[in-house]
């Protein structure tokens, strides 16, 4: 993935800043462990980048979360109604077992989308 360094889907994809990408924006990387999905560090000990701009500024994050799920929801169905062959029924549960599975997922890139949306990366401050 450091191929992409310097580009938004790097910061999205791995949740490091997105101004110099160096941390990671999470206490806890892995967001599959659910009681600390939420927790970030306040700001970026490499270049000092504050995430959180303002009060509930991640509220905004449910709209990306939103479209990012409907992407999910999307990838299931086409695998399973149409790469598999299942009927329905099969596939409906195939969508909502996706949805959940991948759920802590689609929340830290909804909030890596939404963060990103306000920075750019700064070649100069990766360097410090």
């Amino acid at each position: 993935m450091e191929f992409l360094k310097g580009n938004k889907l790097y910061s999205i994809f791995t949740g490091t800043c997105p101004v110099c990408q160096e941390e990671s924006m999470y206490k806890e990387p892995n967001p599959y462990k659910i009681s600390r999905l939420f927790e970030m560090h306040e700001r970026c000990s490499n270049c000092g980048t504050k995430y959180k701009m303002e009060p509930s500024f991640f509220f905004g994050a449910m709209y990306v979360s939103y479209a990012v799920g409907i992407a999910f929801a999307t990838a299931a169905f086409v695998i399973s109604y149409w790469f598999l062959g299942l009927s329905l029924l099969p596939t409906f549960i195939a969508i909502v077992i996706t949805l959940i599975l991948f759920l802590p997922v689609i929340v830290r890139w909804s909030r890596n989308i939404w963060v990103n949306f306000f920075f750019s990366y700064d070649p100069k401050k990766a360097s410090n």
